[in-house]
């Protein structure tokens, strides 16, 4: 009996209900568990196939395409020589985290295209996964979170993200699963406070009740260091991510008739919130240099304290020579080094790419950007001039909708008060509004693949609304007796109009899957799939 009562002491009690009518009892989410997993688990299936079919297809003559020829080399030299030095372009530009991720894949399968993608194609099925269970908990309905999961198996953007090694879908996988689990972690907190309602102890201070300690939110942390450790632009999430969650525990305090819930936040949740959202993501963040750390050939590993060093301060003198160790002061010029390379990367100086974009295109996928082209001997498309092309492109379908989908959020955020548009679309401006402050830098389209799962979060939850509640209320016959519920006339119209939504965004992928693909194809069809001026 005691083991008995172990194994379920910590199991939310959902008779709980709270003293003051007002307040809302625990919500445990949908209760289909099993139907909610076997859902997951096929949409996952699916998104696998689509995601690993002729991975390691096209390449360029056996080597990488596009970016690929920065990552997979220096993921290759973690395998080879335990540290990244990237000879060939002088200067590693980004943190090591995504390239350690493509060094698993080429660890099992070589240097070759199936080694190079393995890690992100995985990742990207992940992320499928991800985004199912996230509009799930927060929409407390399977068909949504599988409808969510659906338009993310045909979004071109993840799609061709997926199947190439680069960084972006790393560092989109790790602030993804950091959302959800701050969702999972607001759920708990209000459960605790429930409980603490139910016996009584809200009112035991003003502050309101210890919460405890909050897994969920240290693991939030712990994903966001790893994004960190893929792209800088990790730190951005951080940002948005640690606000939300204190807005989380304000609202929770306050709907549980804390006193002063503002003051209870500040003093029960800030401390706990700075410490796994920062301090927890900055010790990720410099365990990921362990290597550059070890490394005795690492780049810029023993700048400070080489008098031969630049005079900037690195040599042997200076104040922070007394203060901060060396290694560590090394890795801060090697960082100062690697924000000059993008800082001075930029339109004014003169950096211009035929492919670059702006953060204004990038909510339509406006300007896509062109990985892969080949028009030389190509065969295979029945005509004797032929094509290969893989775009990255967001499927029109989805991300033309974006616009009316952001204000149908705001909207609800606003007026509705409703949590859920308002926590996806400060996740979703996180991906987006920092980039505007920095307009004159190079910038492309692949810097958006961090939008699609919040997208696809913003548009199933428009679904929602579309769908409406299933059944018309309980009503009495003539008799007296209760009639059967039925499904309402306009729950069955916003059915149709759902599915015919999922068919087009189905339709418009399958289209598109020769440019998504590399698949030989026609000039005539390579242009008819550009529909665009700015997508030429």
């Amino acid at each position: 009996m005691t083991e008995l009562r172990r194994n379920t002491a910590w199991r939310p009690q959902r008779t709980w209900s709270s003293p003051a009518p007002l307040r809302p009892a625990p919500d445990f989410g949908p209760t289909d568990t099993a139907r909610g997993w076997v859902v997951s688990l096929f949409l996952t299936v699916i998104a696998a196939i689509t995601r690993f079919t002729m991975l390691n297809y096209p390449t360029d003559a056996g080597t990488p395409v596009f970016d690929e020829k920065h990552y997979a080399p220096q993921g290759w030299q973690f395998l080879t020589g335990g540290i990244e030095d990237n000879p060939g372009y002088g200067l590693v530009v980004h943190p090591p985290v995504g390239k350690q991720m493509i060094a698993i894949g080429e660890a099992l399968f070589g240097y070759n295209g199936w080694g190079w993608r393995f890690s992100a194609a995985l990742a990207g099925t992940v992320l499928i996964l991800l985004v199912i269970r996230i509009v799930r908990r927060m929409t407390r309905s399977t068909m949504l979170g599988a409808l969510a999961g659906i338009l993310l198996i045909a979004d071109g953007t993840t799609f061709v993200s997926s199947r190439i090694g680069m960084l972006d879908i790393f560092i989109t996988v790790f602030v993804t699963a950091a959302f959800g689990c701050l969702i999972v972690d607001r759920d708990q907190v209000r459960a605790r406070l429930a409980r603490a309602d139910a016996e009584g102890r809200i009112g035991e201070t003003p502050w309101g009740p210890r919460l405890g300690v909050r897994w969920w939110r240290f693991g939030a942390g712990l994903l966001l260091g790893l994004a960190c450790g893929t792209k800088w632009s990790g730190l951005y999430f951080i940002a948005a991510f640690g606000l939300l969650s204190i807005l989380f525990d304000l609202f929770a305090r306050r709907t549980y008739g804390v006193r002063k819930p503002l003051y209870g936040t500040a003093v029960r949740d800030l401390g706990p919130a700075l410490y796994a959202l920062v301090l927890i993501p900055l010790g990720v963040y410099l365990a990921s240099y362990a290597a550059w750390f070890r490394g005795e050939t690492a780049v810029y590993r023993y700048m400070a304290g080489n008098p031969s060093a630049p005079e900037d301060g690195i040599g042997t003198g200076g104040f922070w020579s007394h203060l901060v160790p060396d290694a560590m002061r090394s890795l801060w010029y090697f960082h100062s080094r690697t924000l000059t390379f993008h800082s001075e990367l930029t339109n004014s100086a003169g950096n211009h790419h035929p492919w670059e974009s702006k953060p204004w295109t990038w909510p339509m996928g406006l300007r896509p950007m062109l990985y892969y082209y080949a028009d030389d001997g190509v065969t295979g498309c029945g005509q004797t001039e032929c094509v290969k092309a893989v775009m990255l492109v967001g499927t029109p379908a989805l991300w033309w909708v974006s616009l009316p989908v952001l204000a149908w959020g705001i909207w609800r955020w606003i007026v509705r008060r409703d949590w859920r548009s308002a926590a996806v679309l400060t996740a979703y401006g996180a991906a987006l509004l920092p980039w505007f402050l920095t307009l004159d830098r190079q910038m492309y389209y692949f810097y958006a693949v961090t939008l699609a799962p919040f997208l696809v979060m913003a548009v199933a939850l428009v679904l929602g609304d579309i769908l409406g509640t299933a059944r018309r209320p309980v009503a009495r016959g003539s008799g007296g007796e209760f009639l059967p519920a039925q499904p309402s006339e306009r729950h069955s119209l916003g059915l149709l109009v759902v599915c015919l939504y999922l068919a087009l965004v189905i339709a418009n992928f399958i289209w598109l899957w020769p440019i998504l693909t590399g698949l030989p194809i026609t000039t005539g069809s390579w242009q008819d799939h550009l529909w665009l001026p700015s997508w030429r």
